[in-house]
């Protein structure tokens, strides 16, 4: 009997160390695609192509960035959501897509029930900048200038719904400003705006702007972050120029399909965690104004249920909810 019961236990081990194998994922297969849902030249495509660099190296197949814009980033965010979840299709997921949009937009997805958060990978301030030709060289001179001349000031954004809008509304409500706001289909494109003239403020995402700040091409009046930029160090925070309670940044991270496979998930953290961690990411991150920045994947769940709480009542107190 002990004989026969060793032989069934073996048996029943080597099942187990086959099925084991068996269940193993081969991962990646073939190039990955890594949705950027606004236009090249904003915020979010500075930084998803950093971390792609480095995660092709990583995976060791490529990971292509294809930029699918519209509706404050939930245009391409709706692909991600009904993607195959086998970890070939991944998303870079913002505040704007996973909080702000859903908070102000009818949205063709569930930001907490459709995506598999991954992890962040950065942080980032917004910026309140202004066109050359307006006047004002502080916030308070701003404030002043644009009641004085009522109807002559209108504000940009990456779109109806994104965090640029609602960080502009936020500021407009918050000093009591009467500004036209005009969507753009992307950061990219709402800085061009402010370039040209066609719109004289911009609640501005840094990567997207700090390049024409620091060339002198557009003047930054603050920074939405409680804290000072270390890369605009001389810019004070909103809160520093007189607009009370202000807060407005950015965060970025990487999300799959929900339903994509635990051992897929974990390869990817790893991947990116890897990655942002590298000194030659970190300091591309950094160079473009955005903080690199890594949790797991239930922290970045908590961030996304916690913000889209946060934003959904916020739009409702500005009035800019759906």
């Amino acid at each position: 009997m002990s004989n026969r019961l060793l032989k069934a236990t073996l048996m029943a081990a080597a099942i187990g160390l086959l099925a084991g194998v068996g269940s193993t994922i081969a991962y990646p297969t073939k190039p990955v695609t890594l949705i950027v849902p606004f236009p090249p030249g904003g915020s979010t495509d500075i930084v998803g192509r950093v971390v792609a660099d480095g995660l092709s190296k990583e995976l060791g197949q490529p990971v292509v960035i294809e930029n699918r814009g519209g509706a404050g980033g939930t245009v391409g965010t709706a692909v991600v959501a009904k993607a195959t979840p086998d970890g070939h299709t991944l998303a870079i997921g913002t505040t704007s897509t996973h909080a702000v949009g859903p908070a102000t937009l009818k949205v063709a997805y569930d930001p907490v029930k459709q995506f598999a958060p991954i992890t962040l990978v950065a942080e980032t301030p917004y910026v309140l900048a202004v066109n050359n030709n307006v006047k004002a060289k502080s916030v308070s001179e701003l404030v002043a200038l644009v009641k004085s001349q009522p109807g002559k000031f209108n504000y940009g954004s990456a779109g109806a719904g994104s965090t640029t809008h609602l960080a502009g509304a936020m500021f407009a409500h918050a000093a009591g400003l009467k500004m036209e706001h005009i969507a753009y289909n992307g950061n990219g494109p709402a800085t061009t705006a402010l370039l040209s003239g066609e719109v004289q403020v911009l609640m501005g995402s840094m990567p997207a702007v700090l390049s024409q700040i620091k060339s002198g091409q557009i003047r930054a009046l603050a920074v939405g972050t409680v804290r000072r930029s270390p890369e605009l160090p001389d810019v004070p925070t909103m809160q520093e120029a007189g607009v009370k309670d202000f807060e407005a940044a950015l965060w970025l991270g990487v999300v799959a399909p929900a339903g994509t496979p635990d051992a897929i998930v974990k390869q990817l953290h790893a991947a990116i965690l890897k990655t942002v961690k590298s000194p030659e990411v970190a300091k591309r991150l950094r160079a473009a104004g955005a903080e690199p920045v890594t949790t797991t994947p239930q922290e970045m769940g908590k961030q996304i249920q916690e913000d889209l709480a946060k934003y959904t009542k916020l739009a409702k107190d500005i009035g800019v909810a759906k």
